[in-house]
């Protein structure tokens, strides 16, 4: 990560490459997540990317979110449509969906706010 002081705060260069991924799901299949933003930088926003793997994950959204696809096809599966999402194409998600994350596709995620964890007692 590369940090460059620039008038209010630090501009920060994030590679998912650099960034620990941690397991989120499967077997069948696996799913990886990477928090690229942390709330000490941003309570407002977290931004991170994933990788899955054949994994179905279950959720109900305790936030807004923006998936947003870099390579292979991400699946989600909510209020009974599934999206296929590819690269090029985002998906905006509001708080209180109901959903299962499927697909094979690495994706970019934004989150609003990104401190929801606390706001919902969970961290």
């Amino acid at each position: 990560m590369n940090q460059a002081v620039s008038g209010k705060g630090p501009v920060l260069l994030v590679d998912h490459h650099d960034l620990e991924f941690l397991p989120r799901g499967g077997p069948p299949g696996a799913a990886f997540v990477a928090r690229a933003i942390s709330n000490e930088i941003s309570p407002n926003i977290g931004i991170g990317f994933a990788r899955w793997e054949g994994a179905e994950v279950a959720w109900t959204l305790l936030y807004d979110e923006v998936i947003f696809v870099i390579e292979g096809c991400f699946e989600l599966n909510a209020n009974g449509e599934l999206y296929r999402v590819k690269p090029g194409q985002l998906l905006w998600i509001p708080e209180g969906t109901e959903l299962v994350y499927g697909g094979h596709a690495l994706f970019g995620y934004v989150v609003h706010p990104g401190d929801w964890k606390q706001r919902h007692g969970l961290a």
